[in-house]
């Protein structure tokens, strides 16, 4: 994470030097009235479950720790943005979110050793957010957002039934986002990098007393902390 926020506030200062320089000329004047526009999102994402556990976690003497990990993925988007007011806008952002939320084992049978189970995720992400935008100022303006989302995991393995080491993990979860960002704007268009964290409400896992890494889980919710960049026209 500490890696994340150094090198996006690297790219944050050196677009904000950069616009500092030409705030004497306002760029696309008129953007600020149109009533929609669109745009791409590229994004870094480190992400990781909160985990609860099960009754069964503290009966048995086979495996003493079960944590999660956190780990890094990327996204990539699409941006709708529609007018709603001076300072409101209603914003539709799917994403194919490519995330590993990883989960650490301490096992002291059939021997002691560390296992990390690897939950790879394909997600098709439908966030409709609500964004707060400040006045301008010069080239730039600041807003925040808040909103609502739905995931389709692409690549889950509810279904599966081979493995006894398996951690199942539901298809469908739902949950919230906020975040904050900046809005950049040059000639021909708009640099946004923003901030956000993305958490789900759901319990994601699907508990099966007969698999022995899953049996010391009640529950895994989703969370994940996003930087993006929006271009946007």
């Amino acid at each position: 994470m500490f890696h994340l926020l150094r090198y996006s506030l690297i790219v944050i200062f050196s677009v904000l030097a950069l616009t500092t320089k030409a705030q004497q000329n306002l760029n696309m004047i008129e953007h600020d009235a149109k009533p929609y526009y669109f745009g791409i999102t590229l994004a870094a994402n480190q992400s990781y479950f909160k985990l609860e556990h099960s009754p069964a976690f503290l009966a048995t003497d086979s495996i003493m720790v079960a944590e999660p990990l956190k780990t890094m993925g990327f996204n990539l988007g699409l941006l709708a943005n529609a007018r709603l007011s001076e300072h409101f806008d209603l914003r539709f952002n799917p994403q194919l979110i490519f995330a590993s939320k990883n989960l650490y084992y301490r096992d002291t049978y059939p021997k002691p050793e560390d296992t990390e189970k690897r939950i790879e995720s394909i997600l098709l992400s439908f966030p409709l957010q609500i964004k707060f935008k400040s006045d301008r100022i010069g080239n730039m303006r600041v807003y925040t957002i808040a909103g609502l989302k739905y995931d389709y995991d692409l690549s889950s393995n509810a279904r599966l039934r081979r493995a006894d080491d398996l951690v199942k993990i539901k298809k469908s979860d739902y949950g919230y986002e906020l975040g904050a960002g900046f809005e950049f704007y040059f000639e021909s268009f708009i640099f946004s990098p923003e901030f956000k964290i993305s958490n789900g409400f759901g319990n994601v896992h699907v508990k099966d007393p007969n698999l022995r890494y899953s049996n010391v889980i009640d529950k895994l919710q989703s969370r994940m902390f996003v930087f993006s960049i929006h271009l946007e026209g």
